[in-house]
């Protein structure tokens, strides 16, 4: 595989092997190797080494000292934390967007509505276009919100997000629909400025995504436990 000039390097760089951690195809504690990584990407070291960096702020890896990098663990703990803090940070988004919109703000975002419907009621239910699609919409509300912290912090919380959403949605792919409902209820919230139940709506279904990504967890780790011992 080779990359093509991009604009950024390290930052393609990173998002291959972030989407990579993502999908659990790099597993928690998988060594990452700089060499191995430059050489399978046909790219430099040093921006491989960059790249890393990138992923160590976005909690997907760990580099330790003469160690190296290694993807980070997903535990019961990072999982509450980042939705502690995710949840109330959307719904701040979500409710000023509702204050601050006008007239034609919402048609781009009516149709990744539109998109995220069809995507949900397909046959195959892709589930990392469907997460791509979710955030796509969360950003079209950054102009208008207008406040470059609230953005960039959530932002950063988007590889987190991913990786959970990813976790619990994957062998879930029935629960799809309450994705589609969530988008759908949003957006009917936000046409009609109810700040209320933006709030409700955004709690509700974050707290639906962090018990689902904790039960898959406790699943996971139980198997592993149990074939460790078998």
């Amino acid at each position: 595989m080779r990359f093509q000039a991009p604009e950024s390097l390290s930052e393609q760089i990173a998002q291959h092997i972030g989407l990579r951690i993502i999908r659990a195809e790099l597993k928690p504690k998988e060594r990452i190797q700089e060499l191995k990584v430059a050489k399978d990407l046909d790219v430099s070291r040093g921006s491989v080494r960059e790249a890393l960096l990138i992923l160590e702020r976005r909690h997907l890896i760990n580099i330790f000292p003469r160690k190296g990098a290694m993807v980070s663990e997903l535990s019961a703990h990072h999982i509450n934390c980042l939705y502690d803090i995710y949840i109330n940070l959307l719904s701040m988004l979500v409710t000023t967007f509702a204050i601050l919109w006008k007239e034609g703000d919402l048609d781009e975002m009516i149709g990744k509505i539109e998109a995220i419907n069809k995507l949900t009621s397909s046959p195959d239910k892709p589930v990392d276009e469907i997460v791509e699609l979710g955030f796509e919409l969360v950003s079209l509300t950054y102009p208008i919100v207008n406040n470059s912290y609230l953005e960039e912090t959530l932002e950063n919380f988007k590889p987190g997000v991913s990786r959970t959403y990813y976790l619990a949605m994957k062998p879930r792919q029935e629960q799809l629909h309450k994705t589609k409902a969530f988008f759908n209820n949003l957006v009917s919230a936000v046409l009609k400025r109810d700040q209320a139940e933006i709030e409700r709506i955004v709690i509700e279904y974050g707290e639906l995504q962090r018990s689902l990504a904790l039960q898959e967890l406790k699943k996971a780790t139980t198997e592993t436990h149990n074939a460790y011992f078998t």
